[in-house]
């Protein structure tokens, strides 16, 4: 006999372990919306306002929309916007209902469900998880990408918008013709400065639409910066199976998250804000050095580890890390390589940060998949890497070690490619394009470097033409490419760590 499927009626008749929302849900209205409603938002900004609905009640109902797959009304919908987030560390699952979704909205055919919520005057702030490549910003400098499809699009048919940017501009367009009310726009990607980002690419857009709007938003729209913090992989049968294993019945909107979980905030906002801080959530003036130390050690051990898993044969990120190899580079990277690039955090210890972001990759009951942690390299490997990159060059330091993964970026998707084998599927807005490169080039490892470095929308130009680091990330292709991945890692580790640059790179 099948377990009962979640609805709000079988709320009171869950086993006591289950916590359930402290608030009269009857009584939540709508003050915000959220753009991209997938796990990670789901473990993050929901549980927070779900917090501060029980500490504070008020209007701070979320409204979920979702302008890519997948659909919400099948899962969400079902439940009223109810779903239980599971805390798991290693053996141990702590299950909580969440309820601050007041309802959800699918936008995956036409813009116009989405840009009702978005310019209704009940809305005063606008949260994203929209991944780094929704912004369809250049990644290298952060700008609006004109030649961006989607964008082409939407500067042609403004009503009808379908980029991120595009419904955000149109949506304030309808605000400004309408009860001109002002609103927040919050990001909540893992993209360096992403407040900057996200009013530089919603201005830019409005700027062609005309002065008018361009001078309202400025008037009447912030933007600020902030840092998030939670591993969320992808929810999995295997997990909505544990919920009815261990609780007895089924919910296919369940979520998965570790216990750690962070969120620092610019404070800088138009008009109300919920207060989140008072539930953990910290509001600061500068997110930068939060920003620095999260996406350079945290995020650059998981794309480090993504990539070089993936080339050695494992499939999750505790499995990757608890190859000694492996865990040995890792570490040595952040520490020697990538620790004197950080800025001084206040009550934070870089040293001590590093060895708790390493702890919580080894957890064994967050199976987040390498390929997860792959996807979209090409918009991550600026601010994890090729920032860290750049102030080592600028100070005359070692990249010996930070050029390794960059390498590994490079031969993930080169062995997608169909003359490499397609040795696995990959997801990048750039693997079409380094996917032909590796096509016309084959297996010279310095052309192939030559090419894939010439792409000025990831790589800086003036970075591109440095020798000393052509020549680290030529080594690293060769030595990643071809032969044994896992030794080269263990070579690189032996020292002294430059002697790889007196091997000759392979060539066709």
């Amino acid at each position: 006999m099948s377990a009962e499927n979640f609805s709000p009626a079988l709320l009171e008749r869950l086993p006591s372990e289950v916590r359930r929302p402290a608030y009269d849900r009857a009584a939540l209205k709508p003050g915000m919306a959220h753009i991209g409603v997938g796990a990670f938002h789901r473990c993050h900004q929901a549980e927070y306002t779900d917090d501060l609905l029980a500490k504070d009640f008020g209007r701070w109902g979320l409204v979920g929309i979702n302008i890519r797959p997948p659909l919400l009304d099948d899962t969400l919908g079902k439940q009223d916007g109810l779903y239980t987030r599971l805390i798991r560390q290693d053996d141990e699952v702590e299950a909580r209902i969440i309820g601050s979704i007041a309802r959800v909205v699918d936008s995956q055919d036409n813009a116009a469900p989405a840009l009702e919520v978005l310019a209704s005057s009940d809305i005063e702030m606008v949260t994203m998880t929209v991944t780094e490549k929704g912004y369809c910003h250049i990644p290298s400098n952060g700008a609006l990408d004109l030649d961006h499809p989607d964008i082409v699009h939407d500067l042609a048919n403004p009503e009808t918008p379908r980029s991120v940017p595009g419904i955000l501009a149109r949506a304030l367009e309808l605000r400004m013709a309408t009860h001109r009310r002002p609103v927040t726009l919050l990001s909540c990607d893992n993209i360096p400065t992403n407040g900057i980002i996200l009013g530089n690419v919603v201005r830019t857009f409005a700027e062609r639409r005309g002065r008018r709007l361009a001078d309202w938003i400025e008037a009447n729209v912030a933007f600020p910066s902030a840092m998030v913090d939670r591993i969320a992989p992808a929810t999995t049968e295997a997990d909505i199976d544990t919920v009815e294993q261990r609780f007895g019945y089924r919910d296919g909107a369940v979520v998965v998250g570790e216990r750690f979980r962070q969120w620092v905030i610019e404070d800088r906002f138009a008009g109300r804000v919920p207060r989140w801080d008072r539930v953990g959530a910290t509001f600061v003036d500068d997110v930068t050095p939060f920003e620095h130390l999260k996406m350079r050690v945290l995020n650059g051990a998981q794309t480090t580890l993504s990539y070089l898993g993936v080339l050695g044969g494992f499939e999750h990120t505790f499995e990757t890390i608890a190859d000694p190899r492996l865990a040995r580079f890792v570490r040595r990277m952040l520490t020697e390589e990538t620790l004197p690039t950080l800025m001084p955090v206040s009550g934070i210890a870089p040293a001590a940060y590093i060895e708790q972001s390493l702890s919580r990759l080894t957890n064994t009951a967050i199976r987040h998949r390498n390929h997860q942690i792959a996807t979209d390299g090409s918009q991550k490997i600026v601010q994890r890497l090729l920032n860290p990159i750049r102030d080592r060059l600028a100070k005359g330091e070692s990249i010996t070690l930070l050029s390794v993964p960059v390498a590994g970026w490079m031969a993930y998707l080169i062995k997608a490619s169909a003359r490499f084998g397609r040795a696995w599927q990959v997801s990048d807005p750039f693997a079409d394009k380094i996917a032909a490169i590796a096509d016309r080039i084959g297996s010279d490892s310095k052309a192939l470097v030559d090419a894939i470095l010439a792409i000025d929308a990831i790589f800086d130009p003036s970075l591109a033409a440095n020798a000393t680091f052509r020549a680290h990330v030529v080594a690293g292709l060769d030595g990643l490419l071809w032969g044994d991945p896992m030794g080269f890692v263990r070579q690189v580790c032996a020292g002294p760590t430059d002697a790889r640059l007196k091997q000759p790179a392979r060539s066709a």
